[in-house]
């Protein structure tokens, strides 16, 4: 998750609020002194987050406040939604409209990731089912064509550019007339890159923006020169119309957060953020999804989405398994285990997903700990590529009778002992979860009349770790919960988790 370090202290002061014996004036303030040093460390601009402090001041008055209501929820639910506005441009950025030509023009300074940014939203697009295609018009930079060529084809997107022609109007408008013709959805365009105050690259962007016609002009920001990015936008703005921003290189940055302040304070809507070099370190920007996510609060709608959209999981195989869970006809093996951390690997970032679990989030902070955890489970699957198909359709209990075997796995794996003793201790867990599920079935899924009781509670108990059950709200909400299930009731909060098109 980026900006790791500026959600673990705004987390930490709203827990701080939340831990005080009562909740007056003073708490307030130093939970407004708190926040106001944490965004500033993330180089936000000194008026934004005095402006933040002024409108939860507003919004909460703790005198006029009924008996019995729940200041620090209050406090807490205020907090949450001037973050989500400090983030929001409170405008609609453009929406490709499927089956027309949509022509896109990026635009920005040299060094800012704009050309790598093309690619990635060439094939977030073509993943979803568009057809893509590419357009260089950047004929200032030496190497601009032989780097988008090398992004398009690695991608499999089709691409155009000259090596010859030296005018980028020229370059851009063949380029946009072949791909019309050839009734691409999603043309992208992309132009030379340098320094705002050079006033031939504003002209060549008009120039390029006049004969394609876009649809939507994209400004390509560098979150490192942080809240910078204001001044940087606005002089973008008054040149060409400019519809939305990317912010890029937001992997780990201490002035990120600056960046994306900066530039929803000029009224453009931030549509996607980079966070690495990889075509998968890029994913659309929702100012509520990115502060819950920030927060540890987790984004159940938007890993619903991921699953639907990214089409990684294997439903066939997932139906059985879950079948073979709940109906006790089966054990969980090692083959189950297997399969479910390839999926896991098609998703993309371990970061990003876990991020999306409400409680979790914060478990897998940093570069350097998703890179350990993508390691280990890279070894566990190499490790089981050393097992017997016999091994693999089993347990651990053969290896408990057998030690020999994890011996002879060490070898074929390169593993030591320990790594492949590891792997089993990992598996025991997914063991004793799956085991618990067993008689909780029922048509089309889980009983809820099964999960409602006390038995059932306790069953829902035992799969969850003290703190994961902490974070439901304690085996009395769960229980609640599972009563409403029963009932045919949604409960409350938890509507917008269903996918698109699913009814309860």
């Amino acid at each position: 998750m980026v900006l790791a370090d500026l959600g673990a202290k705004i987390t930490k002061a709203l827990n701080d609020m939340r831990a005080s014996s009562v909740v007056d004036k003073d708490v307030l303030n130093k939970l407004l002194s708190s926040l106001a040093m944490a965004l500033m460390q993330a180089d936000v601009d000194f008026q934004l987050v005095k402006k933040l402090q002024d409108n939860i001041r507003k919004n909460v008055n703790l005198e006029e406040m009924a008996a019995g209501v729940n200041k620090r929820k209050a406090i807490q639910g205020v907090v949450i939604t001037e973050l989500y506005r400090l983030l929001d441009s409170g405008k609609e950025p453009y929406k490709p409209k499927k089956g027309h030509s949509n022509v896109i023009m990026f635009v920005g300074l040299q060094g800012s990731g704009k050309t790598t940014s093309c690619t990635k939203l060439a094939y977030y697009y073509k993943k979803r089912g568009w057809k893509t295609a590419l357009v260089c018009a950047d004929t200032f930079r030496a190497g601009a064509f032989d780097q988008l060529k090398q992004n398009a084809t690695k991608a499999m997107i089709p691409f155009y550019g000259s090596y010859t022609e030296a005018d980028p109007a020229v370059v851009a408008e063949e380029g946009v007339r072949q791909f019309r013709d050839q009734r691409f959805e999603i043309i992208i365009v992309d132009t030379s890159g340098r320094h705002k105050q050079e006033a031939a690259l504003f002209e060549e962007m008009q120039q390029v923006a006049h004969v394609t016609q876009p649809d939507d002009v994209i400004f390509v920001m560098d979150s490192t020169i942080g809240q910078a990015a204001r001044g940087q936008a606005e002089a973008f703005h008054e040149s060409v119309d400019v519809g939305s921003v990317i912010i890029t290189k937001l992997d780990g940055h201490a002035k990120g957060g600056g960046a994306l302040t900066a530039v929803a304070a000029t009224q453009s809507p931030i549509v996607f953020v980079g966070t690495g070099e990889h075509m998968d370190q890029f994913e659309p920007f929702n100012a509520k999804s990115f502060v819950s996510r920030l927060l540890g609060m987790g984004d159940i709608s938007g890993l619903i989405s991921m699953f639907e959209e990214e089409k990684v999981f294997d439903h066939a195989k997932q139906k059985a398994l879950y079948t073979k869970i709940v109906s006790g006809s089966g054990a969980f093996t090692f083959r189950d285990m297997r399969e479910q951390f390839e999926q896991l690997m098609n998703m993309g970032s371990l970061s990003k997903i876990m991020g999306m679990i409400p409680g979790i989030g914060q478990m897998m902070q940093g570069k350097e700990q998703e890179e350990q955890s993508v390691q280990r489970i890279k070894r566990f699957m190499t490790i089981m590529d050393s097992m017997t198909q016999e091994e693999l359709d089993g347990d651990d209990k053969v290896f408990n009778q057998q030690p020999s075997r994890m011996v002879r796995i060490a070898r074929g794996s390169g593993s030591s002992m320990r790594q492949v003793q590891e792997l089993m201790m990992t598996f025991k867990p997914f063991k004793k979860f799956t085991s618990n599920m067993k008689g909780m079935g029922g048509k089309g899924g889980l009983d809820p009349r099964k999960l409602s009781g006390m038995g059932g509670a306790r069953q829902m108990q035992k799969m969850f770790t003290p703190q994961m059950m902490s974070k439901m709200g304690g085996m009395a909400n769960v229980q609640r919960m599972m009563k409403q299930f029963a009932s045919g009731q949604m409960p409350a909060g938890m509507k917008g988790m269903l996918p698109p098109g699913m009814k309860f």
